[in-house]
């Protein structure tokens, strides 16, 4: 029987979210990232743990059907990938920074100057897109230091809580892209393999619908059903149970996750009472 590979990172937060992202999807994988493979015990997978660096490129040879990392190091590598899902976790910013005690105009202020970076590729689009002249110094890891020692007079990192700049001097001073964890995968030929990926993707689109919506219970009077439910955004439409009490009713509902205090607020000034949030694991469409 076939089995889809799957590379994911070997260390670090990405790596933990993604074998949790799996785990959430019902599938076990044996001994965990001290080897370069494992193998899943009750679904067909494969599990090959490499840098994340190195991911697009073992995609592209055809040693990975598909792979987990960020959608940075996807837009650096240029690789003809295509993302398959983006998966909602490891978000961060790509950013331009400059020393703290300078002011930022704007990208002309990058013109002419060295900006040190581990994304030359990203930063030179960038540069090109604003039709700004700058030198480009790659320098793998601790690129915050660059302006500190005179080597650049900015940099263009990753920038998740900005504490990391802070400490050496530096602001953020423009966002140029977000990005996030990304199911990446080339041309599958082998229909089994692609069987495969679809059974994954429904899971795992089934766990991140859990991930971003909230299970809401509430009690409304019967009177204010229209409007309560004219606000609620659920799947297809609430459900309304009767209560014991006369006059009152139980509605049941999905708020997303990034609407969610603006809709509470909208149904208590709508009479509901007794709100009830519980997460959802998984939610299947």
């Amino acid at each position: 029987m076939q089995k889809l590979r799957i590379a994911i990172q070997k260390s670090g937060r990405l790596s933990e979210k993604s074998l949790q992202l799996l785990k959430d999807c019902g599938i076990n994988v044996s001994n965990g990232n001290r080897t370069l493979l494992a193998a899943g015990k009750n679904f067909p997978v494969e599990i090959l743990y490499l840098r994340d660096d190195d991911i697009p490129g073992y995609i592209a040879d055809g040693v990975a059907d598909v792979g987990i990392f960020g959608e940075n190091v996807l837009l650096e590598k240029g690789n003809d990938l295509e993302i398959i899902s983006k998966l909602g976790f490891a978000r961060c910013r790509m950013s331009v920074a400059i020393p703290r005690n300078e002011e930022y105009s704007g990208p002309e202020f990058l013109e002419g100057k060295r900006i040190a970076t581990s994304y030359p590729r990203i930063l030179k689009n960038y540069l090109e897109e604003n039709k700004v002249n700058a030198e480009i110094h790659e320098i793998l890891g601790s690129v915050e230091i660059a302006p500190s020692i005179g080597l650049s007079g900015a940099i263009f990192d990753i920038v998740s809580t900005g504490s990391t700049l802070l400490s050496n001097g530096l602001k953020e001073a423009e966002v140029v892209l977000k990005s996030e964890a990304v199911l990446v995968g080339g041309k599958i030929k082998d229909s089994e393999k692609k069987q495969i990926l679809e059974k994954l993707l429904f899971r795992m689109n089934a766990v991140l619908k859990g991930r971003t919506n909230k299970y809401v219970l509430l009690n409304a009077p019967n009177d204010s059903l229209d409007k309560i439910i004219s606000i609620l955004p659920g799947m297809k439409s609430p459900t309304v149970v009767p209560l014991a009490d006369k006059g009152w009713s139980a509605v049941h509902s999905v708020i997303a996750e990034d609407r969610f205090w603006e809709i509470i607020d909208q149904l208590k000034e709508a009479g509901a009472q007794g709100l009830l949030v519980v997460p959802i694991e998984k939610m299947v469409i």
